[in-house]
């Protein structure tokens, strides 16, 4: 295991710095403490050549003028809240309205556009960054001052353990996660629309024409939002189902996860040969498609556009405070948040080997 600390540029006068972490088997990320994003992310392939599978910038410049979230941490609530308030102990909150007229992942400046303290943790077969945050009480419009904590382990094993970890000194809402957008064809050679995903989720939620989840929560079985027994990203790009539609011919979607830390979510690349597990013991993942990417941009001399790469969010669900029948997402003054993602990555045969 070993660590490479470098000055990364500067966020209004203060420091921005890039830690690389890599285990003895290959694996190495790149993040930074300004948003916590991950800005690369290297596993080896089917003939073990290491490439980026993640979307990313070589300056901070480029996250601050075009990110769409690249690796970032959001918050404090991922996704959407409708019309950006809520009543929460008949007080009524007006957050920033930063997607139309509703609330997207904290606001303008959300937790991807501060920066952190940051901490490198070491041992024999693990290093840890561990970034830490004191959010502000009215930040953004959300109440109660937030003590945060973010980690992300790289271990021999080929994990990488993200840890989320939240205490208010009074009740208020919170909902974290990691915004990457994958890509395991490697270096950005293909789409990801040939990528094929195994989720265990009999449930997704119905959302409105905003991307604003209605309350109701809409059976996977016959449609294009089964993926139980693993299905191709296009297919959901080619389907006629109004919910793909909607979502720009491809998915935004939260899914209820029907298992907890069981290789509940796994993401192939057959031509590649890489394989992205992910367990966690969060409720929901909501599967992004990249629906919504310009082509203004490029990203690392490959121009933007959708299908690029597909996020796989493990979260509550977005909002959540105005839907009773969804698992909340309040945090009690006092009250321990703790959010942890487990990804290993694995290598399968190619099946361009095995012709």
């Amino acid at each position: 295991m070993n660590v490479i600390q470098h000055q990364y540029g500067e966020v209004q006068e203060q420091p921005v710095v890039a830690h690389t972490i890599a285990n003895g088997k290959g694996i190495k990320m790149t993040a930074i403490n300004y948003g916590c994003i991950i800005t690369e992310l290297y596993v080896p392939d089917c003939n073990g050549e290491l490439e980026n599978i993640v979307l990313g910038f070589d300056t901070l410049e480029e996250y601050e003028k075009h990110s769409p979230y690249f690796g970032a941490i959001v918050g404090r609530h991922a996704g959407r809240i409708k019309e950006g308030k809520f009543e929460l102990d008949g007080v009524d909150y007006q957050l920033e309205r930063n997607n139309g007229v509703n609330h997207l992942h904290g606001g303008v400046r959300g937790l991807d556009r501060v920066v952190w303290d940051i901490e490198v943790k070491e041992s024999e077969k693990a290093i840890s960054l561990e970034y830490s945050y004191n959010s502000k009480e009215g930040e953004n419009g959300y109440p109660g001052n937030v003590q945060l904590k973010i980690s992300y382990t790289l271990n021999e094993d080929n994990e990488l353990i993200l840890k989320y970890e939240g205490d208010s000194d009074k009740r208020t809402i919170l909902n974290l996660t990691n915004h990457s957008y994958f890509n395991l064809s490697g270096n950005l050679k293909r789409s990801i629309e040939d990528h094929h995903l195994i989720l265990k989720s009999d449930r997704f939620i119905e959302l409105n024409e905003d991307l604003i989840p209605t309350g109701v929560m809409l059976e996977t079985a016959g449609t294009a939002f089964d993926f139980r027994n693993g299905r191709m990203i296009h297919e959901g790009i080619k389907s006629d189902h109004q919910q793909n539609i909607i979502a720009g011919n491809g998915y935004d979607h939260p899914f209820l996860l029907s298992e907890n830390n069981n290789e509940e979510i796994i993401l192939k690349d057959s031509e590649s040969g890489r394989v992205l597990v992910i367990e966690t013991n969060q409720p929901c993942v909501v599967l992004y498609t990249g629906t919504q990417l310009n082509d203004d941009f490029s990203i690392r001399r490959v121009k933007s556009q959708k299908y690029l790469g597909l996020c796989l969010e493990t979260q509550g669900l977005p909002d959540a405070i105005h839907h009773p029948n969804f698992p909340g997402t309040v945090l009690n003054g006092g009250e321990k948040y703790l959010s942890i993602t487990k990804m290993t990555f694995k290598v399968q045969e190619s099946d361009h080997q095995k012709i």
